[in-house]
């Protein structure tokens, strides 16, 4: 980032042995930063990707403003919206997959004069598109392989998402909403577990892209399997 100084001058005078420095003003400058945090709480470094969504925080970091007033205009590109925050700090989720750019202009005033600061940063996301996979069998014997019935974890931009277990007689054994790690049925229906067998689980989700998930599908509890495959 290029940073300028406006209009500064200083004046050197060998007087009587003594440097006698005049130096004007110095005139406000930013210094933009942000900072993403992916869906699963990972650090995302500008122009990287990521699953949706995505919380940006933006920072102007302004420096010199003691005697101006200062303005700020952060502009989000979303696909084909703009969206537009006068904040100095500001934050934004993305929940839209593709590439966003995010551009910060900033200006000053002072006795009724008015000059930008010229900024050449900007930064950009990416939000990958959706993907949303469910196992068809898990294993809650307490060995710690697959003893939570869970969203596959290759799931990708997910911004809604809820899922119902039911019995063959249809009724409902549990619900949750969330596909991250850890969050699903363990097995048990009021505090007791079930019988081995076949369940049906529904999902209803929706990706940052748009797509719309209804996933319906058997699912088998086998007490007796160890082994880490779902598939």
């Amino acid at each position: 980032m290029k940073v300028y100084f406006r209009h500064i001058i200083i004046l050197s005078f060998l007087m009587l042995g003594s440097v006698i420095a005049i130096q004007a003003d110095t005139y406000p400058t930013v210094s933009p930063q942000a900072s993403f945090i992916g869906a699963e709480g990972d650090t995302i470094a500008n122009g990287g990707s990521g699953s949706g969504p995505i919380e940006g925080l933006f920072y102007a970091n302004p420096s010199n403003i003691d005697e101006y007033d200062m303005h700020y205009t952060w502009t989000f590109y979303i696909g084909d919206e703009t969206i537009v925050r006068n904040e100095e700090n500001t934050s934004f989720t993305f929940t839209t997959s593709g590439t966003h750019t995010i551009a910060l202009q900033a200006w000053y005033t002072k006795d009724n004069v008015t000059d930008s600061i010229s900024i050449d940063q900007t930064f950009t996301i990416t939000v990958t598109e959706s993907k949303l996979e469910m196992p068809n069998a898990f294993s809650p014997n307490g060995d710690g392989i697959n003893d939570i019935y869970q969203a596959k974890q290759n799931y990708k931009s997910i911004i809604e998402f809820h899922a119902y277990i039911f019995n063959r007689w249809g009724q409902k054994l549990y619900e949750w909403d969330s596909p991250a790690k850890g969050q699903g049925w363990d097995g048990t229906y009021r505090g007791k577990p079930v019988k081995d067998g076949v369940y049906y689980v529904l999902v209803k989700a929706k990706g940052a892209d748009g797509t719309v998930f209804n996933i319906r599908k058997d699912v088998n509890i086998l007490r007796g399997w160890s082994s880490s495959s779902t598939e």
